[in-house]
C-alpha cells in the first residue's frame, strides 16, 4: 500500500481535527492525561540516556542521545493513540480552516487537552520520577544522582536561563517539527513508516534546545520536586505561557495555515473516512 500524497494528507489532516471535537470531555481529559503521560516518559528516558556524560568529553552528542531516546514520546502518543496538545494545535484549527468546525470547538479542544496532558506529565515527573527515586536529589550517587544533575541543568537552563522571548522562539522552532512529525506521519499507512516520519523532526527540535509546553510540564515540576534550588513556580508558569503560545504560533502559522493554503483553498471539500484496518490518527 502506497503512503499518501501531501493533498491526501491535508485532507486526512482537516478529518482528524474535526473528529477530536467531537469526542465527550471525559474521553478528552483521559486521551490526553495518556499523551502528557507518554511525552513524560520520552523525557524522563532521554534524560537517564544523557546522564553522566560530560560535555568536556562528548561535546553535544549527550543532545543527540536526548532527542534519539525523546521520540519514544511522540511514538506513543501516535501509534498508541492519545491527546497531544502540541499535535491538535496544528489539526483541530486546520479543522476550522475548512468550515468543519468552530473557533469555539478549538478552543475547548485546546483547554482540555492542555489540562489533561498537565495532569499526565506531573503524575509521571511525582510518582514515577521522583517519588521512585529514578530522579535522585543533590549530592545522591550512582545513576539517580546522574540524572538528578542532568534534570537540574535542563530545568535550570529552561527556567532561568532563557529570556521569554528565547523561549517564545524556541517554542515556535519546536513546534514546527512537532507539526510536521505528526504530518508527515499522516502519509504512512504502516507503524514502521509512521515511526520513522515522527523521528527525525522529534530528535531535531530536542537536540536543538527548542522548548516543548508538555515536555516542560514534566522537567520542570520534577525538577522543583527533586530540590532543584532557585526554581520558583512563577518561572514555571512564565516558561509554560511563553513555550505554550510559541507552540501555538509554529502550529497554526507554518504548518495549519501554509498546508491549508497549498493544498485545501482552493481544493473541493471531500471527506476521507478511515477504513477498518486503518483508524483515525491522534496526535
Amino acid at each position: 500500500m502506497s503512503a499518501r500524497e501531501p493533498a491526501e494528507m491535508a485532507q486526512v489532516a482537516v478529518e482528524t481535527g474535526a473528529k477530536k471535537t467531537r469526542l465527550t470531555w471525559s474521553r478528552v481529559l483521559v486521551s490526553a492525561f495518556l499523551g502528557g503521560a507518554y511525552i513524560a516518559f520520552g523525557a524522563l528516558v532521554a534524560i537517564s540516556v544523557s546522564s553522566g556524560l560530560a560535555p568536556a568529553t562528548w561535546g553535544t552528542l549527550p543532545t543527540l542521545f536526548m532527542g534519539t531516546a525523546f521520540t519514544l514520546g511522540l511514538v506513543l502518543v501516535v501509534i498508541a493513540g492519545s491527546d497531544l496538545a502540541t499535535g491538535n494545535m496544528m489539526l483541530v484549527p486546520l479543522g476550522a480552516m475548512r468550515g468543519r468546525i468552530g473557533v469555539g470547538d478549538v478552543v475547548r479542544n485546546l483547554t482540555l487537552v492542555l489540562i489533561g496532558n498537565l495532569i499526565g506529565a506531573m503524575f509521571v515527573a511525582y510518582f514515577l520520577a521522583v517519588q521512585t527515586g529514578v530522579i535522585g536529589h543533590a549530592g545522591a550517587s550512582g545513576t539517580a544522582g546522574l540524572t538528578y544533575d542532568r534534570l537540574a541543568a535542563i530545568a535550570e537552563a529552561k527556567a532561568t536561563g532563557e529570556s521569554h522571548w528565547q523561549v517564545f522562539l524556541r517554542g515556535i522552532g519546536c513546534n514546527w517539527l512537532v507539526c510536521l512529525a505528526v504530518w508527515m506521519s499522516l502519509a504512512a499507512r504502516t507503524v514502521s513508516g509512521k515511526v520513522l516520519a515522527i523521528f527525525f523532526p522529534i530528535m531535531a527540535f530536542v537536540a536543538m534546545g527548542f522548548d516543548h509546553v508538555v515536555a516542560n510540564m514534566f522537567f520542570l515540576p520534577a525538577a522543583i520536586w527533586a530540590g532543584v534550588p532557585h526554581l520558583s513556580w512563577g518561572e514555571v508558569l512564565l516558561n509554560w505561557l511563553f513555550s505554550g503560545v510559541g507552540n501555538l504560533v509554529g502550529a497554526v502559522v507554518f504548518v495549519s495555515t501554509s498546508y491549508w493554503y497549498l493544498f485545501l483553498r482552493d481544493s473541493p471539500d471531500t471527506a476521507l473516512e478511515p477504513t477498518e484496518e486503518e483508524p483515525a490518527e491522534r496526535a
